[in-house]
């Protein structure tokens, strides 16, 4: 497999049943990682802001929420986190937290759903309704994952040294603005300083992934999950590692150990299901493409074409053919919506399905 093609784009339909080339997914494992990395933040059509920046905005009737991340303790958190809101069902912003805290600028008003994620600590999802333009304040607490580690400098290793620590986070900033070479640089540097912390060695998986430095990548991540098996990152970012090498007996039992230690992750239950599929572990493949779907909120294109393709090598024609024009109504200028079309006619002219 290419190295650089999407995990869909490998995956291909019984023989027996369709014979057209499987679609080719938007959805790339590079950026499953940018989602799986709390620390890096893709673009957004809603805005995620500091709050330094935020205080001279012009909100006009536009509401904001700023959203404030606690332990159980109340103490705010200090460990990276990832901060999605959805609006409908969509994506409507994502933003890293600073200290602790998000700010968004919202461009209507409604419900929203807003999604945290922080390294040591299990998912947590708040509904939110506005009807003013009104800067609406919301905390969100965070339980810690079973066995995680309670220091305060990381997700499963002991507290950074200043330089060590001023290192690793000049490494994940440069990964945050797609600086390879310096993020190489500088987390090398913190490396040096702390040889076997777990979050370093993790960063440094993410980094050579991004390099598709794939052997050592591994090596890294390896690493990071012996030194702390309670990272579910780790664990997944290693089977994307796996997957990128079409290694897909290798990727399962990682994506299985992630999902085992933090179950709310739609990347890592749609790479699961793209390995089993490969494997041709069908029923399983369908399992976990249908939990990818309900925990994306049903806004990644990929994830419905991978369960449709599920739903058809288990023979279920039909549910297929209904995942398939809820795909095309979601997702009306998707490249793949013309593909769909071919395979929902492709059923109706073998009597797999019913003609609509």
């Amino acid at each position: 497999m290419a190295k650089n093609n999407s995990l869909l784009d490998t995956i291909r339909v019984p023989v027996s049943t369709i014979t057209a080339r499987s679609f080719a997914a938007p959805l790339s494992t590079r950026f499953l990682l940018l989602v799986l990395v709390c620390s890096i933040v893709l673009p957004a059509t809603l805005h995620g802001q500091d709050r330094s920046v935020d205080e001279s905005a012009f909100r006009g009737n536009r509401a904001e929420i700023s959203v404030t991340i606690k332990d159980n303790s109340g103490q705010v958190i200090g460990v990276p986190a990832t901060v999605k809101i959805y609006h409908m069902g969509a994506l409507a912003g994502q933003a890293a937290a600073s200290k602790g805290r998000a700010f968004f600028m919202l461009t209507t008003l409604g419900d929203y759903t807003i999604s945290v994620e922080a390294n040591g600590y299990k998912s947590a999802q708040k509904e939110v309704s506005l009807s003013m333009a009104i800067n609406d304040e919301e905390e969100i607490y965070l339980q810690r994952d079973s066995g995680s580690s309670e220091l305060a400098g990381g997700s499963g290793g002991p507290v950074l040294a200043p330089k060590a620590k001023e290192a690793y986070d000049k490494g994940v900033q440069s990964l945050n603005e797609d600086k390879l070479d310096q993020a190489e640089k500088h987390l090398d540097e913190a490396a040096k300083l702390a040889p076997n912390h777990p979050d370093i060695l993790y960063m440094q998986g993410v980094l050579y992934l991004r390099q598709k430095h794939f052997e050592k990548a591994q090596g890294a991540l390896e690493r990071a999950t012996q030194i702390d098996p309670k990272n579910a990152h780790a664990f997944s970012a290693l089977g994307m590692a796996f997957v990128d090498e079409g290694k897909y007996d290798l990727a399962i039992p990682p994506l299985q150990q992630s999902l085992q230690l933090d179950s709310v992750s739609w990347e890592t239950h749609w790479t699961l299901a793209s390995a089993l599929y490969r494997q041709e572990q069908y029923d399983g493949a369908l399992k976990e493409s249908q939990m990818a779907l309900s925990q994306s909120h049903g806004v990644q294109p990929a994830v419905e074409l991978l369960l449709a393709q599920t739903q058809t090598a288990v023979g279920k024609f039909e549910d297929s053919a209904e995942t398939l024009r809820a795909f095309i109504k979601n997702h009306p200028n998707d490249k793949g919506v013309a593909t769909a079309r071919k395979w929902l006619d492709r059923m109706a002219a073998d009597g797999k399905i019913r003609k609509q």
